[in-house]
């Protein structure tokens, strides 16, 4: 059974088993290249009556990038990408929540990658909420936003023989979020 949006209201962390944050990159400007972080940590506090005041907070090691082609993952690590080792984290922190309608909200937030912070506003949807098994009161979202990486610092490419580059500028960011309710 589902709860209204106003019970709802209290502090939740991100479930990683049941939480990807994803990313597709244009490659080659034929295909698509897919992709996940593996290692992340977040909270918010939502508040059912008043969206507004609603806030969250995610930390995604960079390290944890993977595509599936292990010799890409190690290349996106390294400084021509993420620098990993240098930035090991990479953040996002609401400034805003919009509702939209009952299960649209923009939640708008500082993004940083690297050592560059740009506002970012994501589109998500609500997609519901249950008690599972274990009795922990559970809400999903899902979302996305497209981003520039070189407005982030990542501007590493290749120009390609027949014209055109390596790796596309416009990076999707997905979100797939299980968020379970605290105390």
């Amino acid at each position: 059974m589902t709860a209204a949006l106003s019970e709802l209201t209290g502090d939740y962390v991100l479930d990683p088993a049941h939480t990807r944050i994803g990313f597709v990159a244009r490659h080659a400007m034929v295909t698509k290249v897919r992709g996940a972080f593996h290692e992340f940590e977040g909270t918010a506090h939502l508040d059912g009556a008043d969206p507004a005041k609603s806030t969250a907070e995610v930390v995604i090691k960079a390290k944890s990038i993977d595509t599936g082609v292990e010799q890409r993952d190690q290349h996106l690590r390294t400084n021509d990408f993420l620098d990993a080792p240098n930035f090991p984290d990479i953040t996002f922190r609401t400034t805003e929540v919009v509702k939209k309608s009952d299960a649209e909200y923009q939640v708008t937030g500082d993004l940083t990658v690297k050592d560059t912070t740009k506002p970012v506003t994501i589109d998500f949807d609500y997609t519901g909420n249950a008690v599972d098994p274990y009795g922990n009161q559970r809400v999903g979202l899902e979302g996305s936003v497209t981003i520039s990486r070189k407005e982030f610092g990542v501007s590493w490419n290749a120009a390609l023989e027949g014209g055109g580059v390596l790796v596309g500028d416009k990076v999707v960011l997905e979100f797939d979020i299980s968020a379970i309710k605290q105390g």
